[in-house]
C-alpha cells in the first residue's frame, strides 16, 4: 500500500492515527475521508489508492477506532470532538483546505467541518447521511454496536458481519464478506475482535445521536457537494436527498444499486460519480 502511518496529539493529549497517502505535488489537492461510526482508515483503502496519482489522500482513524488511541471519558466519542480532532489534524500538517468525503458519522462531521470552518472545506462528498437519520436505521445500528464479540476464525467473523450488514449488500460474495471482516476486525491475543473501543456506543443507545440536523445543513454555505445514497437505505431517505438538493445549491444527488447503509464507494457507479464530481471541481 501507498501510505504512511502518522501520528499526531490531539489537543486533549491523545495519540492518533491517519493514512497519509502521499502528496504528488505540491499543488495537489487533499482529499480527506472521514469513516462511519465503527469504521476505520481501511474502509477507504481502494478509493484512496485509485486518488492518490492526483490528490493527497488523508484517511484518519477517530479516537477509539482502529490505530487511535481509546479515550478514557466515553462523554468526549461524539462528532463535535471528532471535528476539533480533525482540525488540530489538519492545522499540525500544515493543509488550509480540504475536499471532505464522509460516509455516515463522517458525512455528519463534514456538514459541521463546513458550517464551523467554512474557509478550510472547498467541497464534499455525503455518502448515505444527511440532516434526517432515520429513526429505523438508527435504531437497527443501536442494537449492534458495541456489543463485544471475539471470533476463532476471519470465517465467523464474515458471517457474524455479514448477518448484521447482509441486507445493505444483498449481492455480496462469500469474499466480499471476508474483505470486510478485515476491515472492521483486528487480531488479539489469538483472536479476532471488532477494531473500536465499545464504549463509542453509548452515545448512541441513550438516544443522543443527532437525528435532525437541518438547522446545520441550513448554516452550511453554497459549494459543491454530492450525495450519495445506498438506494435501499435505512439511514437516509429518498425524501431527504430530495429536500437537500432543494434547500442547497450545488447539490448532486445519486444512487448506487443494490446498496443500504452505506454504499462502500468501491462500487463502479459510485466511483465514476466521485470521479465525475472531482474531474468537475477541477475543471
Amino acid at each position: 500500500m501507498n501510505f504512511v502511518d502518522v501520528f499526531y496529539l490531539s489537543q486533549d493529549g491523545l495519540r492518533l492515527y491517519l493514512r497519509d497517502y502521499g502528496e504528488p505535488n505540491a499543488n495537489a489537492p487533499v482529499v480527506l475521508c472521514l469513516p462511519g461510526l465503527t469504521r476505520n482508515s481501511k474502509d477507504f483503502a481502494n478509493l484512496a489508492e485509485s486518488l492518490r496519482l492526483s490528490y493527497r489522500v488523508l484517511c484518519p482513524d477517530q479516537r477509539g477506532r482502529g490505530r487511535s488511541q481509546r479515550d478514557a471519558d466515553s462523554t468526549r466519542y461524539r462528532p463535535e470532538q471528532y471535528v476539533v480532532d480533525m482540525l488540530e489534524m489538519l492545522n499540525q500538517l500544515g493543509i488550509a483546505k480540504v475536499i471532505v468525503i464522509g460516509t455516515s458519522l463522517g458525512g455528519m462531521m463534514a456538514m459541521r467541518l463546513m458550517a464551523v470552518a467554512p474557509t478550510r472545506v472547498t467541497a464534499v462528498i455525503l455518502n448515505d447521511v444527511g440532516p434526517v437519520v432515520e429513526p429505523h436505521g438508527l435504531k437497527r445500528i443501536a442494537g449492534y454496536v458495541g456489543k463485544t464479540a471475539a471470533f476463532s476464525t476471519w470465517q465467523e467473523a464474515a458471517e457474524q458481519i455479514a448477518k448484521i450488514n447482509g441486507v445493505a449488500f444483498p449481492n455480496y460474495s462469500r469474499e466480499d464478506w471476508i474483505n470486510m471482516a478485515h476491515n472492521v476486525c483486528m487480531e488479539q491475543d489469538n483472536m479476532i475482535v471488532l477494531d473500536y473501543d465499545p464504549a463509542i456506543a453509548l452515545g448512541v443507545a441513550a438516544g443522543t445521536a443527532a437525528t435532525n440536523l437541518w438547522p446545520l445543513f441550513d448554516a452550511i454555505p453554497p459549494k459543491p457537494m454530492l450525495v450519495i445514497r445506498g438506494e435501499i437505505s435505512d439511514i437516509l431517505s429518498a425524501e431527504t436527498q430530495q429536500e437537500m438538493v432543494r434547500r442547497l445549491p450545488m447539490v448532486t444527488a445519486v444512487s448506487i444499486a443494490e446498496r443500504g447503509h452505506a454504499p462502500t464507494l468501491d462500487e463502479p457507479d459510485s466511483r465514476l460519480h466521485i470521479q465525475q464530481f472531482l474531474t468537475g471541481l477541477a475543471a
